[in-house]
């Protein structure tokens, strides 16, 4: 197939210092660190330090950097305003495409280019966002908009602000390894969206409201939705089998499986899985098993009837991770969001100051004219009194 009509599929466009996938081995790696250990040893906020500044963190810088996302955590009242006369219709990632740009009135030193303030930047979208997704949750449902905690776990703070009640322990540290997965996936639709637009040297608010925008389509950040809608509609762990093998044989797709990247399983849905199994047990629902079967079973249907091989990604079991904690199945992508701009923020800052390149570069990708030709002279125009009646073209 010709390489230039596949999405860039393995086209190498720039360098990164940020983020490492190796698609053959089912490995992703943050900054040389690999995704496993940061799950089991790491926080989101450290994570996002890590992916911020390319280390670790001392346990001095750790503590200053959590200061920071907390008192950065608020957001400007008239934004709030600003919800309350929106249609409760508002689609969630419309919402926080239109908050994240808005933001950039409140940037007192909006014309300060200096690395310093877009790192400061970062942390000040790092730490609204999810006060945003919470905040527009609770307008829409009618519910007043609960201020954020002046202590806790930037996961156990957004759980707070979306319910107004603080979370369980356990809770909180789903949520903030749900976070730290979703974090950083190198040049992925939305990360490159965010590093085409600071190539123009745009704000990083613009940047980061360009990579919402990609991330709101369902072949990106809206898959989870999907999966979430598939498990309902089979409704029961006694009809995945006949349900995927209908849905496959009439040419349909099963959402959660198969990756651009990974020709194995990705390695966050291990994880996710496991998270899935614990909490659906905890919950005595049966999302876990449903999701667990419709995999099974879209594997053998795949290799009975196409030869083929396929392996689950980080939405499958994320939809029934966040659907058993009560969240509502639209907040899904605008989780991704909260998760993901660690990783936009850090891809931003790398594009803007050339920190993986010998200079920034505007992209300015080449396109091959495959459209009407009418010689070297090109089409001659005809006024249009003079043009004959002709059939519309679409």
């Amino acid at each position: 197939m010709d390489a230039r009509n596949i999405g860039l599929r393995n086209i190498e466009v720039a360098d990164t210092k940020i983020c490492s996938i190796d698609g053959e081995n089912g490995k992703l790696i943050y900054r040389g660190f690999d995704i496993l250990d940061l799950v089991n040893h790491s926080t989101f906020e450290e994570t996002s330090y890590l992916l911020l500044f390319g280390e670790l963190p001392s346990p001095e810088q750790l503590t200053d950097f959590g200061r920071r996302l907390r008192e950065a955590r608020g957001i400007p009242e008239p934004m709030i305003k600003s919800m309350k006369n929106r249609p409760k219709r508002a689609q969630p990632m419309d919402v926080l495409q239109s908050c994240v740009a808005e933001l950039a009135d409140y940037d007192l030193n909006i014309d300060d280019f200096s690395k310093e303030a877009h790192t400061r930047r970062a942390i000040t979208l790092i730490a609204k966002i999810p006060s945003i997704v919470a905040a527009w949750n609770r307008v829409r449902t009618g519910q007043h908009v609960v201020d954020p905690m002046e202590e806790g776990s930037h996961a156990a703070n957004f759980l707070y602000m979306l319910r107004g009640v603080e979370p369980s322990a356990e809770e909180a540290k789903v949520m903030d390894i749900c976070f730290i997965l979703h974090a950083e996936h190198s040049f992925n639709a939305s990360t490159f969206a965010a590093r085409e637009i600071s190539s123009t040297r745009a704000s990083m608010y613009a940047a980061i409201s360009g990579a919402v925008g990609a991330l709101s389509g369902e072949l990106h950040g809206g898959a989870n939705v999907q999966v979430m809608k598939m498990l309902l509609e089979i409704g029961d762990p006694a009809n995945v089998e006949k349900w995927v093998a209908s849905r496959l044989s009439s040419g349909g797709r099963i959402m959660g499986m198969g990756h651009a990247v990974y020709r194995t399983t990705d390695p966050r849905a291990d994880i996710l899985s496991r998270l899935s199994k614990a909490i659906s047990k905890e919950k005595n629902n049966k999302w876990f098993e449903i999701t667990e079967r419709a995999e099974k079973a879209t594997k053998k249907w795949m290799l009975e009837n196409k030869g083929q091989a396929i392996y689950p990604n980080v939405d499958l079991y994320s939809a029934s991770i966040y659907y058993s904690m009560g969240i509502p199945m639209d907040l899904n992508t605008p989780i991704f969001a909260i998760s993901r701009i660690s990783g936009w923020a850090s891809h931003v800052i790398e594009e803007k100051f050339a920190e993986a390149a010998p200079k920034p570069a505007l992209y300015r990708p080449k396109a091959v004219y495959i459209g009407r030709y009418c010689g070297p002279m090109g089409c001659e125009y005809v006024p249009l009194s003079e043009r004959k009646q002709q059939q519309q073209v679409a």
